[in-house]
């Protein structure tokens, strides 16, 4: 593989959860068109992302519950028995047209993208991070989920060992249930104490880190944590393949979480895995703030690749920017002007608190 490559798919574009729910704002649509503004996307390294079939995904999810999301859009509604069962028609998981096929398209990118890994190189797939999916119910607005996919095929791909890091808002309860007991999978999160699922409590096991962090989490933090715990775990565990779950609502604008960081913080972690192992997948996760998400992913994109970020995004990058609407959100009221100009955050700095440094000691 010469360059990084960005599967990506249009069914992003038009597909939403429904006018109130978090995921009802553009994220992935948002990251291929400021990549393509930008100048970062050419045809040749952009791969559609297939739908799944439903058979591929019993490799971890029962047949039952992806035939019941199946039905589920198929009819638009769900039972009482269903969403007891599956979770599925809930507030947090709600039926929309494509509730199956959405996350089956995220889904089959990360099949996918153990298949194009088997040789080595970069990946980008901003639609998966779906990490709170379990084998018979969706949970936390994932149907399926995918980084758990993506592990297994990654591992049936020739990846014999691989270093999970999820550095989303909130803890990867489905990817825990997968392996946490596995000892060729390193996990390690990173993620807000205390935020749904309140899973993840402090601990440690030789694959598995879990470290909740105090709300306010600046960059100085994270940069401690990325030297300290991210970077020598994955070197000493001598990986196959890196998966990053790069979630976005870590950032201070977000709405769904309470942390400090800039897209600035995410970005370092990214370019500090690059090499450490021969096969490296990034996916997304979280983010519900239009611009904050898009700007950010938009940088993963430009970190892989080598590009330098500009201080101002081109003409195009902005009127992309421009034509985001955040209703029914205050930030989304009164935006200020660097969302629309800069791809940047200005760098989050501060204090490490002597909390960080004790939860550290003890991983």
């Amino acid at each position: 593989m010469e360059r990084p490559l960005f599967i990506g798919s249009d069914i992003y574009r038009g597909s939403s959860y429904g006018t109130w729910h978090p995921l009802r704002v553009p994220r992935v649509s948002t990251v291929i068109d400021l990549s393509r503004a930008m100048g970062w996307l050419p045809g040749k390294v952009y791969v559609p992302s297939p739908p799944v079939k439903p058979h591929a995904l019993t490799i971890w999810h029962t047949p039952e519950y992806v035939a019941a999301l199946h039905a589920a859009e198929a009819a638009q509604e769900v039972s009482d028995a269903v969403r007891a069962r599956h979770a599925l028609g809930t507030p947090n998981n709600p039926v929309f047209p494509e509730m199956y096929r959405r996350p089956a398209t995220a889904a089959g990118g990360s099949l996918l993208a153990g298949e194009l890994l088997r040789d080595g190189g970069i990946v980008y797939h901003p639609a998966g991070g779906t990490h709170h999916g379990m084998p018979d119910r969706a949970g936390g607005f994932c149907y399926f989920n995918d980084p758990v996919l993506a592990i297994l095929s990654l591992r049936r791909n020739g990846a014999a060992r691989v270093a999970y890091i999820d550095i989303d808002a909130h803890h990867p309860d489905g990817v825990e249930v997968a392996f946490a007991t596995d000892p060729d999978v390193l996990m390690i999160s990173v993620h807000e104490d205390g935020l749904w699922p309140r899973t993840g409590a402090l601990g440690a096991t030789d694959t598995l880190m879990n470290l909740p962090v105090p709300r306010g989490l600046n960059d100085d933090e994270m940069a401690l944590i990325r030297e300290d715990l991210i970077l020598p775990r994955v070197a000493a565990f001598r990986p196959d393949a890196i998966v990053l779950q790069c979630g976005a609502d870590g950032v201070e604008e977000d709405p769904q979480a309470h942390l400090s960081l800039s897209n600035q913080a995410h970005w370092a972690i990214a370019r500090a895995l690059i090499g450490m192992a021969p096969r490296l997948l990034v996916l997304g996760g979280g983010g519900y703030n239009p611009w904050s998400v898009g700007r950010l992913w938009t940088g993963i994109w430009a970190t892989l690749n080598g590009h330098t970020i500009p201080d101002r995004v081109t003409p195009e990058a902005e009127a992309v920017l421009r034509a985001l609407r955040f209703d029914g959100n205050r930030r989304g009221k009164n935006p200020p002007d660097h969302w629309f100009t800069t791809l940047a955050d200005t760098a989050r700095t501060g204090p490490v608190r002597d909390e960080i440094r004790s939860h550290l000691s003890q991983l």
